[in-house]
């Protein structure tokens, strides 16, 4: 892995996880000094970054960590259900045994963490939502489209920056929901699907927002 591609995973990933807030001036010498790349290749992950949405180019200014709020909030939710749910339509079409399985593994690792933390016990967040997001992925990813999955991968990481700046687990509900969606998927069920996907989107920004005082 180049130096470049080193740098930008590092970046891109402290800026989802939350490790850099919402807004943060993004000084090049800081950075430097955080992740060791130079000027002209911080400058090249930034604008990469920039063409994401994760930081915004500032005129005069340089750069800063993209801004969060309610309304972007909602957006994304809505891409990502709109994205998703057509991902899954395909996927149920045209998932082989092969794919059960991989949607079954990646249920098992979502599961054992989510049940670490309804029983109050330690578990890496960052873990949580990784393994969040591989079952998501993994449910869809028998659709045939790698431009679809791409997309939603895209509009995941940024609903996913949400999450974790406001480091919301919504419990049983969530595993729960997690559950209906893994067997839906075993029975190619979309009907079903589609409506515990959009109940567990609906029910993550409602919770987030109550968390944070907003109204929901």
């Amino acid at each position: 892995m180049s130096l470049f591609q080193t740098t930008y995973a590092q970046l891109r990933g402290d800026i989802v996880f939350g490790a850099l807030a919402p807004g943060l001036r993004l000084r090049l010498e800081e950075l430097h000094t955080r992740y060791g790349a130079s000027v002209p290749t911080l400058r090249e992950v930034l604008n990469r970054l920039a063409s994401e949405g994760l930081v915004v180019s500032e005129d005069q200014r340089g750069f800063a960590v993209a801004p969060i709020s309610v309304a972007n909030l909602l957006e994304l939710a809505s891409l990502r259900k709109l994205i998703e749910v057509h991902a899954l339509e395909l996927s149920f079409r045209m998932g082989t045994v092969a794919w059960e399985s991989e949607v079954v593994a990646a249920h098992h690792k979502l599961s054992r963490i989510e049940q670490q933390l309804i029983a109050g016990e330690a578990a890496d967040r960052s873990e949580w939502k990784r393994y969040d997001f591989g079952f998501h992925q993994t449910l869809i990813g028998a659709c045939g489209s790698e431009e679809l999955l791409a997309v939603h991968r895209a509009v995941f990481d940024k609903y996913l920056r949400y999450q974790m700046i406001f480091l919301t687990f919504r419990g049983d509900i969530a595993a729960r929901e997690h559950k209906a969606l893994l067997d839906a998927a075993l029975a190619r069920d979309f009907a079903t699907a589609r409506a515990v996907l959009e109940r567990h989107v609906d029910g993550g920004v409602a919770h987030a927002l109550a968390a944070q005082g907003e109204p929901v």
